[in-house]
């Protein structure tokens, strides 16, 4: 797969994911993730599927914005691409929380790329 090529899905998947955070619509964000996905947000817990993921997000406050760098990306297999990404998360009180994210992207059998692990770590 051409770097620009992955660039491409990375982007197209997190540029939705974001879309969805800033517009706070927890179920829109869940839907970028793989049914099976893990997810450990910046929450001590970590969850297992879409669900753990809306209520996570259900969870963050209106109004909260990301913004993302792509830092590395690498083919792991046929249909599986890894992103080391470094998004800054702005609170509505003007707030920022920087983190580094770990991110897997599946593709699925319909064709669509979707996140099926994430994991972030605060700076």
């Amino acid at each position: 797969m051409p770097a620009t090529e992955e660039r491409q899905i990375a982007t197209r998947v997190l540029d939705g994911w974001k879309a969805a955070i800033d517009e706070h619509r927890p179920a829109d964000v869940a839907a970028y993730f793989t049914e099976n996905a893990l997810f450990q947000g910046a929450h001590p817990a970590y969850s297992l599927g879409r669900n753990g993921v809306e209520e996570y997000y259900a969870q963050q406050p209106i109004g909260l914005t990301v913004r993302y760098q792509i830092r590395e990306l690498r083919p792991l297999a046929d249909g599986v691409l890894s992103a080391y990404v470094d998004p800054d998360f702005t609170r509505p009180d003007g707030t920022v929380w920087r983190f580094h994210l770990t991110v897997i992207f599946e593709r699925q059998d319909d064709g669509r790329w979707l996140i099926g692990h994430y994991h972030v770590s605060r700076i």
